[in-house]
């Protein structure tokens, strides 16, 4: 961990206090919109190489996230492998490496892979680093959760690195969370008691 993470880590408290603003911060389909193209024929390449299919994903909860080794963030790596330990029953968390955002995530796919597992214990999969925001090459799952012509209602791209994206157990994008929401918030974590 370098000293930049290593000051990132003890500030995140206070980045967490000081940005959580509730206007816009939760996004909720509050109308159950269907998607109009199916998140299980979504696909990506892990960060090890492997073609990860989101089939394997039905009858979860999935928590997409697009992750930056160098933010102020960070330490949300923590709570998301919290969450992803607590409701492993019911969750599964995905995280997309992006450097779109003032190249906060410099490394390569296995430097990456290495700092979450060794500084966050992060268990969870990895995709390669992707373009998450919106432009010619953003990676097709980042184009379904921010295009209402694919997931039915919602248009929010990542505002910022850790934003989140939960998707429900029947593959509905129930809910975008900007990066000021914790992974570990109430909403989350009373979504996930609720679609049991």
């Amino acid at each position: 961990m370098t000293i930049r993470q290593k000051l990132l880590k003890i500030f995140y408290p206070f980045l967490m206090r000081i940005s959580r603003k509730k206007e816009n911060a939760i996004i909720e389909n509050k109308n159950a919109v269907k998607p109009v193209h199916s998140f299980y024929d979504l696909t990506a390449i892990a960060n090890n190489g492997q073609l990860f299919s989101f089939a394997s994903l039905k009858g979860y909860n999935v928590l997409l996230v697009n992750t930056a080794s160098n933010c102020g963030y960070t330490n949300q790596y923590s709570a998301l492998e919290t969450l992803s330990k607590n409701y492993s029953n019911q969750l599964k968390v995905i995280g997309f490496p992006s450097n779109d955002f003032k190249e906060q995530e410099k490394g390569s796919d296995e430097e990456i892979a290495s700092f979450c597992k060794i500084n966050y214990g992060v268990t969870f999969p990895l995709m390669r680093k992707s373009v998450v925001v919106k432009k010619e090459d953003q990676h097709p799952v980042f184009q379904w959760l921010s295009a209402a012509a694919e997931n039915g209602w919602n248009e929010k791209a990542p505002a910022w690195n850790f934003s989140k994206y939960l998707i429900n157990s029947s593959g509905i994008l129930t809910h975008y969370f900007s990066p000021s929401v914790d992974p570990l918030d109430k909403e989350i974590v009373d979504h996930l008691k609720s679609d049991t």
